[in-house]
């Protein structure tokens, strides 16, 4: 990818500094969006938006919110945490109105993520049985929403503890104890299957 001179001066912006610029300048929101835009379609996708137009759609209204309250952003957060919590809190809501929440990671691109759930909660050793990562999906989609939420911003974003704090707007503890839950439930359901 080249990057004419402009994109490289924005790439070397922080967050804090693209969303001063953007409050003095509304045409500055615009590198935002660049930062943005392919992890947040990534992660609308990852938490089971399989339609690719309303993935889109849901994209445009985050932006939209995003811009709309940008001033109401609390800069004791880190800037990627409020923009993911808005990304995830429109995810949901688009679910609740569809009645529906599918099955995390349809891509096959992606199947390796799986591999880092069973690497980290020690399930690699060879002694033990190998479970592929179709069993490892099956196991995560039958967990209740909000372990699977866990699962795809810890292992699919590799987000921090203290980042899915921020996203949720849940304590940290309730954090790694949500994330130590859904690995004994996925564990509980790859060894019932």
């Amino acid at each position: 990818m080249t990057y004419t001179p402009r994109d490289r001066e924005e790439q070397q912006f922080s967050d804090q500094d693209l969303v001063t610029k953007t409050i003095k300048n509304k045409q500055a929101f615009a590198a935002i969006v660049d930062r943005y835009e392919a992890p947040l379609l990534r992660y609308i996708s990852r938490l089971g938006c399989k339609d690719s137009s309303a993935a889109r759609d849901l994209l445009q209204e985050i932006f939209i919110k995003t811009f709309v309250h940008l001033n109401d952003y609390d800069h004791s957060l880190q800037f990627s945490s409020w923009i993911y919590r808005i990304a995830h809190n429109e995810t949901v809501s688009y679910f609740r109105k569809e009645r529906s929440r599918p099955g995390v990671l349809t891509r096959v691109e992606d199947f390796f993520l799986f591999e880092t759930i069973a690497d980290d909660a020690g399930w690699s050793d060879p002694k033990e049985q190998r479970h592929t990562a179709l069993e490892i999906k099956a196991a995560v989609d039958r967990l209740e929403p909000k372990y699977r939420d866990i699962i795809v911003l810890k292992f699919f974003e590799e987000k921090s503890y203290e980042e899915i704090s921020d996203i949720l707007q849940i304590p940290q503890g309730t954090v790694a104890t949500l994330v130590s839950r859904a690995k004994k439930k996925i564990k509980i359901y790859l060894e019932k299957s």
